[in-house]
């Protein structure tokens, strides 16, 4: 008979100890980690510089023009921040609120609805935003002056109004883009879930209200933050139809002043602080969340 094997310190006495093979992209990785570091820093001293050896005194509310007027630059980029936000805010959420409906109706259907939905996203998600902004402004836009009547009713001032045409432009592109986020949210719904549910006896509306529309929002969370972003992003499209937003106004400043550097290190500095709340925002709501392990 063969000798019985032994143990020493918990290991077969015929056993040898393997040390882990190295990471071959673990080196790699740091260094391309510290070179993106090295990069950021060069780029935020560059800006801090340029923004340090610029030229602000026009931003003093005292500051008077030549002819005696005062610009009053600092009340035009409050009030251009104002209308950003506006925008933003307003289209994201009207927006994913019509993006759900859409989402859905691409999953269950009917099929005319569900084709009607497929069609909206591929045209929204196949055009520019700019284009889609200029068609509501200059095109339909321009179709209302010949409705007799129009012109001294109530709703004309807003239709004369850009901004109008601009959240409608917004609002229907996030949904857009949302409904294809929230269609593969909902299909991303374990089956055995919704079956559980319908095995309870629960409702189609009640299903969706409780199990389906929730765990859909939890799988596209993650993707709305970088979509929210990237809307902040696009606002400056506004102003290509006389919305005077941050944009507009850095570029009433940088026509009005001849300074083409200091108004838009001012707004890009204005959006990387709202992008940094965004993130921060979705990240600490990501936490609340509970999360499958494993």
């Amino acid at each position: 008979m063969a000798a019985p094997r032994y143990r020493e310190g918990g290991l077969m006495a015929d056993q040898t100890i393997v040390s882990p093979r190295p990471d071959p992209t673990a080196d790699c990785t740091w260094r391309a980690m510290k070179a993106f570091g090295y990069v950021t820093v060069a780029i935020l001293i560059v800006v801090g510089l340029c923004a340090w050896l610029g030229q602000w005194y026009y931003l003093d509310p005292s500051f008077t023009k030549g002819n005696g007027l005062q610009p009053r630059f600092l009340e035009a980029l409050a009030y251009g921040l104002e209308r950003t936000l506006i925008i933003l805010v307003v289209s994201v959420v009207v927006g994913y609120l019509m993006a759900i409906p859409i989402g859905l109706v691409q999953v269950i259907g009917p099929w005319p609805l569900k084709w009607l939905a497929v069609g909206f996203c591929t045209f929204i998600r196949g055009t520019p935003l700019l284009v889609q902004l200029w068609l509501l402004y200059y095109g339909v836009g321009s179709l209302f002056p010949l409705v007799p009547g129009l012109r001294h009713s109530f709703i004309w001032p807003l239709l004369q109004d850009g901004f109008n045409y601009a959240l409608v432009a917004f609002i229907l592109s996030f949904a857009g883009y949302e409904a294809e986020i929230m269609r593969g949210g909902f299909l991303g719904v374990p089956r055995g879930e919704l079956e559980a549910a319908r095995a309870v006896g629960m409702s189609p509306f009640t299903l969706l209200r409780r199990v389906w529309l929730p765990r859909a929002l939890m799988l596209v969370l993650p993707t709305l933050s970088g979509e929210v972003v990237s809307q902040l992003k696009s606002t400056p499209l506004a102003a290509t139809v006389t919305v005077m937003d941050l944009y507009g106004v850095a570029a009433m400043i940088k026509a009005d002043m001849f300074r083409t550097y200091e108004p838009l290190l001012l707004v890009a500095a204005i959006y990387g602080i709202l992008t940094a709340i965004i993130a921060t925002g979705f990240r600490f709501v990501e936490n609340l969340v509970p999360q499958k392990r494993g």
